[in-house]
């Protein structure tokens, strides 16, 4: 079918809700990249082989990961009339329990994590599911979900990520359709810009002023690309939102192709993220299946398209001047600014190209549909909006949070994440992967946004976050991420290149037993160094863990090393 007028979508929609809230009980395993690691893909074949052997009348289908990646397989229940429930830790073993209580309108309470009343969509999508199961806790009482707001993750988890009726159900394609028939490039920018969104990579520029110099510059052509090269150590947001919501991704970039005059998008993504890259194929297809890629979308003669293109993993790649040579087929590596990417001569193939992540693209049809005075009621002055963290490392409840932008630390980590793991006590964290900072905890106060945590000596990053408990050696950890940077390097400069090598050296040293406090000083002063002269952001960045484990944890340092 061709989706063109209100009432299409519509059609579609109603399509869709009869798949969410079937006229028979509904069983959804958590199949995200999580789920699998812990059996989900064992889950579902037991659950199907039982189905199909009692003849069950019930609707066996899948969904993404809604974030709690501690309680996976997580597997999701609904029977007509009764709330949505969420199962926890199941396996094989409780296939046969599960089908014969779904199938007497039950659920085994034992599995239960939460309920789900009603599905109250940012969107506007409110799905009521009836009452029932009162023994199990709500949704918002659990303290993994208390303290988030989902705002990105909406509807990770609870839809099927390969179902583009599913999508369209909870407000899927509403907010392109809206862009595209009722708004100018002009209003949609604006509403950008109003927003307050600024880019979820790590740099934090506004969104909304990239979209309009891009729009702006010179050159009929003009081309977008989503980064999806997410490779920080211990990161895995983007993947979670592709896999679990790719519409969402497309129609993001669709509004913003609209607004900049954008003929062509490419998502660069790792080929490490097998699912994500299959997921995103079939959301494509499915999306020009509709009409909603390709000529002429909802009858307007605007024409876009969206093509995959995959990277081999190499973490300088992030950096958008080396991310476009790889498309190119050269070589990834950065070069000086000017030509910016928005530049003739800068972007894709010499176009004017404009450059956004995963998250800052799935944030636009929210703004879009919901306004850009809703959106700028979120998070803090400078800092709209939420942010989605991956918490991991030596914290007790690992997983992905969302959360207001200047959320303070501790509330990420110990009233969402529940401290550290196994009863230890938190020690520090790193925010930004390996360009990030470490921070202790006496500084938990420190909320989480752009200017706060650069002030800590930390930066955003893409959103992870690495809890460390008392028994982590915060020189070990320094050695560990500048390893991991200087085997990243593409060796372009020399200060990150021989910068980062000779800091390496310098850490082993100490790490042996073998350093004095001179090395301590010099390291001090090359990680200044690199930071200061280094091409592109992956050194500037680079020395963030050594300078903060010097100035937070120094006694580490002068108890390893010789007078």
């Amino acid at each position: 079918m061709k989706i063109v007028s209100a009432a299409d979508l519509a059609a579609a929609q109603e399509t869709g809700m009869q798949k969410i809230r079937p006229d028979r009980p509904r069983i959804a395993v958590g199949l995200a990249t999580c789920g699998i690691a812990v059996g989900g893909n064992r889950v579902y074949e037991r659950l199907q082989e039982i189905i199909e052997k009692e003849k069950a009348e019930i609707i066996l289908t899948k969904t993404g990961c809604i974030g709690y990646c501690k309680e996976e397989p997580l597997v999701n229940i609904t029977i007509p009339d009764k709330p949505l429930v969420i199962l926890h830790k199941v396996t094989e073993a409780d296939a046969e329990e599960i089908v014969r209580e779904v199938s007497n309108g039950k659920v085994p309470e034992k599995l239960a994590l939460c309920r789900v009343p009603s599905w109250d969509h940012i969107t506007g999508c409110n799905i009521e599911y009836g009452k029932g199961f009162t023994k199990i806790p709500l949704y918002a009482k659990v303290p993994f979900f208390a303290g988030q707001k989902k705002v990105v993750l909406r509807d990770a988890g609870l839809i099927n990520p390969e179902d583009i009726d599913e999508y369209i159900a909870v407000g899927g394609y509403a907010a392109a359709r809206k862009a595209l028939t009722g708004m100018d490039s002009e209003a949609i920018i604006k509403e950008v810009e109003t927003s307050g969104l600024r880019g979820r990579g790590g740099a934090g520029f506004p969104t909304g002023q990239k979209w309009r110099i891009t729009r702006d510059a010179p050159g009929e052509r003009k081309i977008i690309i989503c980064n999806a090269d997410e490779g920080d150590p211990g990161a895995y947001m983007n993947r979670n939102e592709m896999e679990s919501d790719p519409h969402m991704l497309i129609e993001g970039m669709i509004i913003g192709a609209f607004a900049m005059g954008a003929d062509t998008g490419l998502i660069y993504i790792r080929a490490e993220y097998p699912l994500a890259i299959q997921r995103l194929k079939l959301a494509l297809a499915q999306a020009r299946e509709y009409g909603l890629l390709g000529r002429d979308i909802f009858g307007t003669g605007f024409s876009f398209d969206i093509g995959i293109a995959t990277g081999a993993g190499a973490f300088v790649c992030g950096e958008s001047t080396a991310l476009v040579a790889s498309i190119e087929g050269r070589t990834g590596r950065p070069h000086p600014r000017p030509p910016r990417l928005t530049d003739i001569g800068g972007g894709l193939w010499g176009y004017p190209t404009d450059l956004n992540n995963v998250e800052t693209w799935c944030n636009v049809p929210v703004i879009i549909m919901n306004g850009s005075g809703w959106y700028a009621k979120i998070g803090s002055k400078g800092n709209t909006g939420t942010k989605v963290f991956s918490l991991v490392g030596k914290v007790d409840r690992v997983g992905l949070v969302e959360v207001p932008l200047g959320t303070m630390l501790k509330t990420i980590v110990s009233d969402i994440g529940n401290g550290g793991a196994n009863g230890k006590h938190v020690k520090a964290v790193q925010t930004g992967g390996p360009s990030g900072g470490c921070i202790p905890l006496r500084m938990f106060d420190t909320p989480v946004d752009f200017e706060n945590l650069n002030k800590a000596g930390s930066i955003m990053g893409s959103g992870g976050i690495v809890v460390m408990d008392e028994e982590t050696d915060m020189v070990d950890i320094a050695r560990y991420f500048i390893t991991f940077a200087t085997g990243e390097s593409c060796g372009k400069c020399v200060p990150c290149r021989e910068g980062l090598k000779h800091a390496l050296l310098i850490l082993n040293r100490i790490m042996a037993g073998k350093g004095t406090k001179k090395d301590i000083e010099t390291l001090a002063l090359l990680s200044d160094t690199i930071a200061a002269t280094s091409l592109c952001g992956l050194g500037q960045t680079a020395p963030n863990p050594v300078l903060t484990t010097l100035a937070y944890f120094r006694e580490e340092y002068d108890t390893r090393v010789k007078p």
